[in-house]
Order: C-alpha cells, then sequence, then structure tokens
C-alpha cells in the first residue's frame, strides 16, 4: 500500500481519540480554555454525566468571529507567543483541543469580546453547520452535545453516566482547587454539585471542595528549597480514607496524577498509616517552568522533573516537617455514628423507684474500693505488666492521693480520671472529655523512643537469661539472617540455628522480653513483604513500627492513675502521637457541649 496523506476529519478523529477519551476529557481541556482566557467566574453545566451535554460559560476575554473559526482548526492556539515550548505557562498550548472535539460531537462556540458584538458558529462532527451573531455577555461559551454520538465504536465504550459525572465532578474539583481566585459552578440535572466563590483562601478551597472537617484537621505545608516552593495542606494520619482519591497534586497550578509525587506522598505517611489506608493531601509545588516538562502527554496529566530525586524529597520532608508540627493531634471528635450510640436513661414509671433499687444503700456507701498494689522496684513508670491479675477494674480511682492531683487547664490532654475495660484511659480536659486507647499510644510512643535512640547511635539490649530459638521457613531466616546487622541497631540479636531457626540472644531493653517469638515472625513477614520494594529508611521504619507494637502496654492491662498521667504528659510532647503505627487515632475528645447535648441541656 502507497503512502498516502490523511484526511484532515480522519486526523482530527485520530487527535480526539488521543485527547477526548469521555466527556471528563472534553470537560477538562474546555475549563482550561476558560481558566487560561482570564475568567473570574466559570460556570459548567452537564446532562447525564456528560454523555449529552457539557457545557461551560466563562466571562474570559471572549474571542471575535476570526478568532473562532481558528480557534477550530489544529495546532491553531494564542497560548505560545514564541517557539520556547519549554517555558509554556498556560494550561493548554498544543491547539488540538477544540477541533478535535469537534471531530466527534455537535460543538457550539458562543462568544463576545467586551465592547464587540458576539459570534457563533456550530460544527456537527467536523462539518460546519451554522454561524452568525450571539447575543451574549462578554465571555464564552461552548456547547459539547451528543459525544461520539456518530462513531458507536467509541460510544459503547464509554461508561454509565454516573460513572462519567464522577470523572466530571473530580476534574472540575481539582481545577477548581488548583485556581481559589477564580469561583467555580457545577449544575448536573438541575442540581449545584459543586459552588465555590472566588478570592477564597488555599486552604478554605480544598476544605470547601473536600470536607469541611479538614480544616481542623490538617496541618499547613510550607516548604521552600531553592526556586522550588512546596505548600498545601496535610490530613492528619488519623483523618484518611480507604481510597487514594483524596491525594491532590498540582505542578504550577497544573493538576497532575504523577508516580513519582504519589509514591513520595506514600513514604512520608509510611509508618503512620495502616497498609490500607490512604491520606487525605492537596499539595501544591511551583517552579520556574525550565525545570519540569508538561509537555510529555497529550492530555497534561503527567510531568517529567528535571531533578526528581530533589521533588521526593521536599515532599516526603515538607510533608514530614508538618506532621511533626502537629505533635500529638488526632482527629479532634469521635465519628458522629458512634456519637449518636450513645443512649439516655429512660424515666422511671414510679418516681420514688431509682436504678439502685434492688440493692441496699447502705452496702454501697460502706463497698471500699480496691487499693492498688505498691509499685516494685525497677518498674518504670506505666507498671510491671505481671501485676495486672493483681488490680482491680476501678484502679483509675483506687490509689489514696500522696499529692494534689494536677489542673486539666494545664494539659492539652487533661488528667486522668479511670479506665474503662482495662483498655481506655477516660482524663477530664478543660474543654471535654478525652478518652484515650492505651495500648495505641504506647505503640507510638515507643516507636518514637525507638527512633531516636537509632539516631543517638544504637538501641540497648537486653540479654535473655535463656537464648530462645524461634523457628520459621527457611526464606524467613534467609530474610532475617541478611538483615541481623540492621536488627541489632535496634537492640535485637539474632543468630542462624540450621537452615529453619533463629536464635534469639537479646532483645530491645525498652521492650523487656514480651513475646520473643510473635516479634520475630512479625520481622520475618515485614521483610518478605517490603523488603525489596522500600529504602533502607523505610525499611527501618517498618522493623521500629513493628518492634514497637510488640513493646507496648497491651490492652487488658489495668493502670494507676500515675500511669496513667504519665502516659497523657509523655503524649502531648511526642510527635505524632495522635494516631499509632497503623494510622488509627490514639484519642478522641468528646467537646463539653456534646456531653450537654446527651443530657439534654442545649
Amino acid at each position: 500500500m502507497s503512502i498516502r496523506r490523511l484526511p484532515n476529519s480522519l486526523i482530527n478523529r485520530i487527535a480526539a481519540g488521543e485527547v477526548v477519551e469521555r466527556p471528563a476529557s472534553a470537560l477538562k481541556e474546555l475549563v482550561e480554555n476558560a481558566i487560561d482566557a482570564g475568567a473570574g467566574q466559570i460556570n459548567v453545566r452537564l446532562q447525564q454525566g456528560g454523555l449529552d451535554l457539557v457545557e461551560v460559560a466563562d466571562d474570559g476575554c471572549g474571542m471575535g468571529r476570526d478568532d473562532i473559526a481558528l480557534a477550530l482548526e489544529r495546532h491553531a492556539t494564542s497560548k505560545l507567543p514564541d517557539e520556547a515550548i519549554e517555558m509554556v505557562t498556560t494550561m493548554g498550548f498544543r491547539g488540538e483541543a477544540l477541533p478535535s472535539i469537534a471531530s466527534v460531537s455537535k460543538l457550539t462556540i458562543e462568544s463576545r469580546i467586551s465592547g464587540a458584538d458576539g459570534w457563533s458558529r456550530v460544527i456537527d462532527h467536523g462539518e460546519l453547520v451554522h454561524e452568525g451573531p450571539a447575543a451574549i455577555p462578554p465571555g464564552t461559551k461552548v456547547r459539547v452535545e451528543q459525544l461520539f454520538g456518530k462513531v458507536p465504536a467509541r460510544r459503547k465504550f464509554l461508561r454509565t453516566a454516573r460513572s462519567e459525572y464522577a470523572a466530571c465532578v473530580d476534574i472540575v474539583r481539582r481545577l477548581a482547587m488548583a485556581r481559589p481566585d477564580i469561583g467555580f459552578t457545577l449544575d448536573h440535572e438541575g442540581r449545584k454539585a459543586i459552588a465555590v466563590q472566588r478570592g477564597e483562601t488555599g486552604p478554605d478551597r480544598v476544605a470547601a471542595l473536600t470536607n469541611r472537617e479538614l480544616r481542623a484537621n490538617s496541618v499547613a505545608v510550607d516548604l521552600v528549597r531553592e526556586d522550588v516552593t512546596l505548600s498545601g495542606v496535610a490530613g492528619l494520619p488519623t483523618y484518611n480514607r480507604g481510597v487514594a482519591d483524596h491525594q491532590f497534586l498540582f505542578v504550577n497550578g497544573r493538576p497532575v496524577k504523577d508516580r513519582l509525587l504519589v509514591g513520595a506522598v506514600r513514604g512520608a505517611y509510611a509508618e503512620m498509616l495502616a497498609r490500607d489506608r490512604h491520606p487525605v493531601v492537596a499539595l501544591f509545588i511551583d517552579m520556574p517552568p525550565e525545570l519540569v516538562d508538561v509537555n510529555v502527554h497529550p492530555a497534561k496529566t503527567e510531568v517529567r522533573f528535571r531533578e526528581p530525586s530533589m521533588i521526593r524529597g521536599m515532599i516526603v520532608s515538607g510533608l514530614r516537617r508538618a506532621l511533626d508540627e502537629g505533635g500529638f493531634r488526632a482527629v479532634q471528635r469521635p465519628a458522629e455514628s458512634a456519637l449518636s450510640n450513645w443512649q439516655s436513661e429512660p424515666l422511671a414509671s414510679n418516681p420514688q423507684t431509682s436504678i439502685f433499687s434492688n440493692q441496699s444503700k447502705t452496702s454501697l456507701a460502706q463497698q471500699p474500693y480496691p487499693r492498688a498494689a505498691p509499685a516494685q522496684a525497677g518498674e518504670n513508670a506505666f507498671g510491671a505488666m505481671n501485676r495486672a491479675d493483681d488490680l482491680a477494674p476501678l484502679m483509675g480511682r483506687a490509689e489514696e492521693a500522696v499529692e494534689p492531683v494536677p489542673e486539666a487547664t494545664h494539659h492539652p490532654l487533661g488528667v486522668a480520671r479511670g479506665q474503662i475495660a482495662k483498655t481506655y484511659i477516660v482524663a477530664e480536659a478543660e474543654d471535654g472529655l478525652v478518652i484515650v486507647d492505651q495500648h495505641a499510644a504506647h505503640e507510638r510512643l515507643v516507636l518514637e523512643r525507638m527512633r531516636k535512640a537509632v539516631e543517638g547511635g544504637s538501641v540497648a539490649s537486653q540479654a535473655l537469661l535463656m537464648a530462645e530459638v524461634v523457628e520459621l521457613d527457611e526464606n524467613a531466616c534467609d530474610r532475617l539472617d541478611s538483615r541481623a546487622a540492621e536488627l541489632s541497631e535496634f537492640g535485637l540479636e539474632l543468630e542462624r540455628f540450621g537452615p529453619s531457626a533463629m536464635l534469639v540472644r537479646a532483645t530491645p531493653a525498652m521492650l523487656g522480653a514480651g513475646d520473643v517469638k510473635g516479634l520475630v515472625t512479625d520481622l520475618a513477614d515485614e521483610l518478605g513483604a517490603y523488603d525489596e520494594a522500600l529504602s533502607l529508611k523505610e525499611r527501618i521504619d517498618h522493623v521500629a513500627s513493628t518492634m514497637a507494637c510488640h513493646g507496648s502496654v497491651r490492652a487488658g492491662r489495668i493502670l494507676n492513675v500515675a500511669e496513667m498521667n504519665a502516659l497523657l504528659r509523655e503524649m502531648e510532647v511526642t510527635p505524632h502521637s495522635g494516631q499509632c503505627n497503623h494510622g488509627r487515632p490514639t484519642w478522641v475528645k468528646l467537646a463539653l457541649g456534646d456531653v450537654e447535648k446527651l443530657f439534654g441541656r442545649k
């Protein structure tokens, strides 16, 4: 077959296959054009998720009659003043979007420059069907109807109207997040799905487009390195999602989905989230255009950095610094579903009847609280685990006071008032009731202590009176044996003991003996799952996290008042203590207003 030139109609349809995959793709191109036109307000209207109609109206600079005709030709654009494509600062610049969309839909453009007459042009699947004057306000309105209506092979691969609508909402949300100086509305079937005002601050815009709770459960990110600026908001690790659809990344105001950036975010939160949970972040990277190539993908959703390692390092260090400054914060309120489970005591039918009617008041008054067993020599602030069975359930009130109870106003997490279910510490703060998961909290404290010890040299080890043999499969033993030197830095001394066993001679002193077999088994599993995929630093974090989990105060252990308060005070000065090593919250607060509502006082 001889070589031939393709007709323009076929060229446009081929280009459409690269640029216009679905209604959301067309919407993205049209909204980007509106942004580049200097719009202060952009209004989007959809029908059937964009399958029947995508309409974008703006109040930008507008176009004249000749510019409208030229805009519908391939590779015609006002966004490249010269040939320096590496210096492009506009959203779109290829000049393919409008002719590509017009080749696979019925496209109507109406536009007017301020002080001039408006003009309209209608293209039906590549054919001009109408043009003439249009009565519209200054700006541009573009309507895309029946996308792929005459291309059934493409139409049948589109998804349901609900799925296409969700993709359109995501596009508008990301573009609106990148430009808080522009107002956006999205109307679907007569219902407002998005409505944000121009002039909002960046964090306010992000919260408005995601969840208002993010404002109170996030920290600001701000880092400058050379000519690169990283800013945005990062959700607390306890404020997470089951999928990664709430990670918004922008480069020079352009929404991108870049594997490098996503991997950096995952690395920054690595030891603070469970494996199946994802953080909520909105990060904005601003840098000179010559340091990033935005022309590597037809839809411009991917970028290539000149120094990718520096960008990844900035994201990891910027996020971790911001989260460190967050200190002991966690999600501040219990879930509404959990709060709704509180029940009021029903009124008795006989006013003289009490809930204690079946018990003797005298016996209740005379019933003594159990006494706390005295601490043995050498025990730490959290006591000895082997005393748990000797203590009574009400240990939070069981001790005789030897010094005044501290004032709640001086401590953000309040002072301990008791313990529930041998698992949760109840504390009174100045502005509410704080409930702490003792195991989750202590797990984080042990991890942070271990990290400090590693940074200072090595973790002190405690030799076992008798070395313990842990039997594993041969591959697990190989993994542990190859990392024995690294593990010794954490105070865990292992030796190979035959082909399928490891000999444990010492454990980290801060953990005690504990469950040696469980610790070594879990470490082998962690190394098997992540050894090759993670850097050395990330592997060390996983090892420290696993060890900390095995050396923490367990749920089911009764603590006395001094132990509970010691735990609270250390949490207040320890970074990331608002969440455990798996991303679950370590404490929640029930505000005084919520308590009053439970009793009908509000």
